[in-house]
């Protein structure tokens, strides 16, 4: 019987994995062969889909953030991810650790340095650059662009498919079959294949892109700290070992490996910005944040929907638009990894503490990081912006390290940071790739090691693909480009997962049948299938 489960688990789906293996290795072979036609082409793509498509994105952006407020606060919020007694494979504070690692990873380490400094030179809304008010919503921006409505974003695939796993006991872990409430058995066939392969697809270039943004980071440090040369070879080394690391991880699992790493990346990551604030302008950087909040709060509806359709300045094409691409190319990953680790939780849990302590860890990042570069900038103490537009990213996060009391600890600390930030997205990533390859595989079960493996090396793969291409639009381009097809899978798990409530639990999700059983002290459940069957628990029991 044992040897029989364990086959099982080692059998992949041949028309799922070879599809999404030929359509990968199709798009980052070429790529890493020919660099210059393949800049060229992904910069034509590039302005392409975000002027025809921009509108879309936002739209789905704040459509995803008001649905899940009414999942959380609505009748469906109730419902569990398992049995009515069921309690949470993990506890409160690990599970939101490996929910904010898988979901943020290294990219917070690039961004929340610079993205302030790019949007003090080139603000919104037609704000002049330079300015006090450029300031001022140069430090709010991000908050915008790493807030709610990406955690919302995030989500949108993790409640349908945690449904599917916990709640209607489904024996794969893929996001077709949480469309089937909607598409019934078309489900098993072509268009079944093509979501899954839509969706490795979506999680390759959303996880390809933090690759490509976030070796050549490593690599500065790296320069700084050993006195190296600049190397398309470093590069690849450094790739190398971030992809043993990321081995080692998938290949002891969730319990042992990836929540290991997550709650490592979480300590460090604190202590960094504890010790920025501490050391840095404590009052300036606790007043700028308050400040970001409020300017938040009152623009939050215009932001949302800005698209600039007069003057056209790029701003929502370069920025907004890019992430909410990112963040919908990551959602796949993100949906598969929070259903899995999720049993035993209500959705407006999952709901309430992904949106709110997502949202909380990302905004001290650029709170106080941020903030300290604003801080740096504006006092003349280094001009970041010069290095920035001369030097890069990685140059300007190195420069403003050095400002830093005890630098020769601080640089070593925060490679160290940046190391286990993309390992705990990647390792997250590829086990979520393996268990979609995988014929049968409960929400009780992990993937084979080797299929782990496999599909880290191929993340591994498209990483040199963009590395090779270089530069800021390539990565760009990618993440736009496969999330353009998600938004209609998000859009009909969504409604599946509205529809599947209301049939499983209809009675028991009006107001009245909920005050009679609270009245009664019982916990009775219906659940009533497509064919027809009615399942009743009593207390969690059959």
């Amino acid at each position: 019987m044992n040897t029989v489960q364990k086959n099982k688990k080692l059998t992949i789906d041949p028309g799922i994995f070879w599809s999404s293996l030929i359509a990968i290795l199709a798009a980052s072979i070429p790529l890493a062969l020919y660099p210059e036609a393949g800049k060229a082409a992904v910069d034509g793509l590039l302005s392409s889909f975000t002027g025809t498509f921009g509108w879309l994105y936002l739209l789905t952006g704040i459509g995803s953030f008001f649905f899940m407020v009414w999942l959380a606060y609505g009748p469906l919020g109730r419902i569990k991810m398992g049995a009515p007694d069921e309690q949470p494979e993990f506890k409160t504070v690990p599970w939101i650790s490996m929910l904010f690692c898988a979901g943020i990873g290294i990219s917070i380490c690039n961004w929340a340095f610079v993205e302030p400094l790019y949007l003090l030179s080139g603000p919104p809304l037609g704000i002049e650059g330079g300015t006090t008010e450029a300031a001022e919503w140069a430090a709010m921006y991000p908050m915008f662009h790493w807030g709610v409505v990406p955690w919302a974003l995030y989500l949108m695939p993790a409640l349908p498919m945690a449904y599917v796993l916990y709640v209607r006991k489904v024996n794969v872990l893929r996001l077709s079959e949480a469309c089937r409430g909607i598409l019934g058995k078309a489900v098993d066939g072509p268009i079944g294949k093509l979501i899954d392969v839509i969706v490795i697809f979506s999680i390759v270039g959303g996880v390809g892109t933090s690759l490509g943004l976030s070796v050549p980071l490593v690599s500065a440090l790296f320069q700084e700290m050993f006195g190296l040369a600049d190397s398309f070879g470093l590069q690849m080394g450094i790739l190398t070992a971030w992809t043993a690391m990321i081995a080692w991880s998938v290949y002891n699992g969730l319990n042992k490996g990836i929540q290991t790493l997550s709650n490592i990346n979480a300590a460090l990551g604190f202590l960094l910005l504890f010790f920025v604030l501490i050391v840095g302008p404590t009052i300036f950087l606790l007043n700028l944040w308050t400040n970001s909040v409020g300017l938040f709060l009152d623009n939050f509806f215009r932001i949302n929907f800005w698209t600039d359709p007069v003057a056209k300045g790029g701003f929502p094409e370069s920025w907004t638009i890019f992430y909410w691409a990112w963040w919908i190319a990551y959602a796949p990953m993100m949906g598969l990894f929070v259903a899995r680790i999720s049993r035993g939780r209500t959705i407006k849990n999952i709901i309430v503490h992904g949106v709110v302590w997502g949202t909380l860890g990302c905004w001290a990042f650029f709170a106080i990081w941020g903030g300290y570069a604003i801080d740096l900038q504006l006092s003349g103490a280094v001009d970041l912006q010069a290095i920035l537009s001369s030097d890069g990213i990685p140059a300007t996060v190195v420069a403003i390290l050095k400002t830093l009391p005890v630098a020769w600890l601080v640089i070593p600390l925060f490679t160290l940071l940046c190391f286990v930030f993309l390992a705990t997205t990647v390792d997250s990533s590829a086990y979520m790739l393996a268990s979609i390859c995988t014929k049968e595989l409960t929400g009780y079960e992990e993937p084979a090691r080797w299929n782990r493996i496999l599909w880290t090396l191929m993340l591994a793969l498209v990483g040199i693909g963009l590395l090779s291409v270089g530069g800021l639009k390539a990565v760009q381009t990618s993440t736009i480009l496969v999330a353009l097809p998600m938004i209609p899978v998000l859009i009909i798990m969504s409604a599946s997962l509205v529809r599947w409530a209301y049939r499983d639990f209809g009675a028991e999700l009006s107001p009245y049948a909920i005050a009679r059983c609270q009245v009664q002290g019982k916990n009775v459940v219906v659940q009533q299938y497509d064919d027809g069957k009615k399942v009743i628990l009593d207390n969690g029991k059959e």
